[in-house]
């Protein structure tokens, strides 16, 4: 079953604090999170998403296109990256996601896809 897994952040922090850096290895080389999914072949593809304040949105309303500047929902709450999961079901991909070092300080938010 395939899973996608939003990483999300307290929007208000990305002001202050650098942008997190959870899909790239620190400096010693390794991110074991990314480095354990990978191996067992349960990641399929993510990445990290530009700051929420180069995101722009697009809304079509009685045929005229608007486009706006920032992210597409009013929350605090923004997504940072994503991962695509591969998981014999809700569980196990839950257990995955329990296990992403932004749990412990954000949010993930684990959704299956609908007919993959």
């Amino acid at each position: 079953m395939k899973f996608m897994m939003f990483v999300c952040v307290d929007g208000s922090r990305m002001a202050d604090e650098p942008e997190p850096n959870t899909d790239e290895a620190p400096a010693d080389g390794s991110f074991p999170w990314l480095d354990d999914v990978v191996s067992r072949g349960i990641r399929l593809d993510g990445d990290q998403l530009r700051p929420p304040s180069q995101a722009r949105t697009v809304q079509v309303r009685n045929g005229e296109i608007l486009i706006s500047d920032g992210p597409f929902a009013e929350t605090k709450d923004v997504i940072i990256g994503y991962d695509v999961l591969d998981c014999a079901d809700i569980d196990e991909a839950l257990a995955v996601a329990a296990k992403h070092p932004v749990a412990e300080v954000g949010r993930i938010e684990v959704r299956q896809f609908m007919w993959a």
